[in-house]
């Protein structure tokens, strides 16, 4: 008896050494990283920061400003509540004290500046596909915002979700840091617009169905899905005849441009405040999501649960 609890006990120790070194944080830069300090646009961080929709989670709510960036957004789902964190250039309460590496390892990584993982309501899975110079400019831009004083409510996550180690085998499960690969043939625009759809407004991470895990099912991306919430749907956005298959790139432009759907209908909700983001965008780069987006196959829409 004694033999075998002591191989059992060499077992536990070994299966809990795999876990640690599967599970550690990898950041994607090195720190400190002077190179990444050198430069960055201030204006087309704007562009960067009105793409990735940094506004609809991080502006505080109940005040107009949507560049004040104070957090607090709440955000149900299954695993838990979260709230927004503060990342305005406040150097005690936001990321005033952040380096350019700092902001690209919690982009491109998921990884915070203490070395932790972030939980993935914070859409690094698809910031992960984001260029460094994209990232320098992003932060220029966001050095040049109001700080906004006070922090946000700590995450509402129980156990075993808040042990924040084992996102690591998550990441493993869910997470692709390789690079966009363009279709062949994809005009210049096209491309533009997969970087776009793809990692900057990170489209898929609402429009498409998740597992259990949390993790987009595979092969259905974009057609549609639960809000986390579980307040509403977010539809089909691929080229399924009930989705956008009849629309052309200057109606899918102009939808993100004014928000003014097909039938004439306004949208709403979360989607309303993607519009106000979108609309600040180049119209070069709402025509290239259009191009883009039509590229993409037609996908049954995801079934709705029966109701209850």
């Amino acid at each position: 008896m004694r033999k075998w609890l002591v191989l059992l006990a060499i077992a536990g120790f070994a299966g809990l050494g795999i876990f640690w070194v599967l599970s550690a944080p990898r950041p994607a830069v090195a720190v400190p990283n002077a190179a990444l300090e050198q430069g960055g646009d201030k204006d087309r961080g704007k562009i960067i920061f009105m793409a990735g929709g940094c506004a609809s989670c991080h502006a505080t709510p109940g005040q107009d400003d949507r560049l004040k960036l104070g957090g607090g957004y709440e955000m149900p789902s299954p695993f838990g509540t979260f709230y927004a964190p503060n990342i305005s250039p406040h150097p005690q309460d936001g990321i005033g004290r952040w380096t350019v590496a700092d902001l690209a390892n919690a982009l491109l990584a998921g990884v915070s500046p203490d070395g932790s993982h972030y939980f993935p309501a914070f859409p690094y899975t698809s910031y992960a596909r984001m260029k460094l110079d994209d990232v320098k400019d992003l932060m220029a831009y966001m050095r040049t915002l109001e700080p906004v004083a006070g922090k946000a409510k700590t995450h509402d996550v129980p156990f075993p979700f808040n042990v924040r180690r084992s996102l690591g085998m998550w990441k493993l499960l869910f997470f692709d840091t390789k690079p966009l690969a363009a279709a062949p043939g994809a005009s210049p625009q096209a491309q533009r617009g997969q970087y776009l759809v793809e990692a900057l407004s990170h489209c898929a991470e609402c429009h498409s169905p998740r597992n259990a895990l949390g993790g987009i099912v595979s092969g259905r991306r974009f057609a549609g899905g639960p809000d986390p919430a579980g307040k509403s749907w977010n539809p089909n956005i691929s080229q399924h005849p009930k989705a956008l298959g009849e629309w052309t790139a200057k109606d899918i432009a102009g939808f993100l441009k004014t928000g003014f759907n097909m039938e004439g209908d306004v949208v709403g909700g979360a989607m309303g405040s993607v519009i106000k983001n979108m609309a600040e965008l180049p119209e070069a780069d709402l025509m290239a999501m259009g191009e883009y987006l039509k590229t993409l196959p037609s996908l049954e829409p995801t079934a709705r649960p029966a109701k209850k």
